[in-house]
């Protein structure tokens, strides 16, 4: 599975931006797609997750009620909808692709920098 995440960019603090990932390669109806980010000189960390029919999502308490994950099977591509954008929020956005839905994201995008000024 190949990943190609976009739409990251600076936004304002209090701002919205919307995150993409187009998934090509094989459907992604059946995975779980998973949204991380990377701060500068931190560890990435997990923002939230989305099973391959949208049914059931999962979000890190920092991103709770803020950010909302969504996928669009026809385009088999996955979004991260963020609302409410902090400056702690500045990082590299990754999508990433778990095909045996066990917890473990095998196939990971190239990242795309989203910036948040206070």
């Amino acid at each position: 599975v190949q990943l190609q995440a976009s739409g990251g960019g600076l936004v304002q603090a209090g701002g919205s931006l919307r995150l993409s990932c187009a998934a090509s390669g094989r459907t992604i109806r059946r995975y779980t797609m998973g949204w991380f980010r990377q701060a500068p000189g931190k560890e990435r960390e997990f923002v939230g997750r989305i099973s391959g029919r949208g049914t059931l999502t999962a979000y890190a308490d920092s991103v709770k009620g803020r950010f909302t994950i969504s996928i669009d099977n026809n385009k088999n591509t996955v979004y991260l909808q963020m609302n409410s954008l902090k400056p702690e929020d500045t990082a590299v956005y990754y999508c990433a692709v778990d095909t045996r839905n066990a917890g473990d994201f095998e196939f990971w995008g190239q990242g795309t920098l989203v910036t948040v000024s206070s």
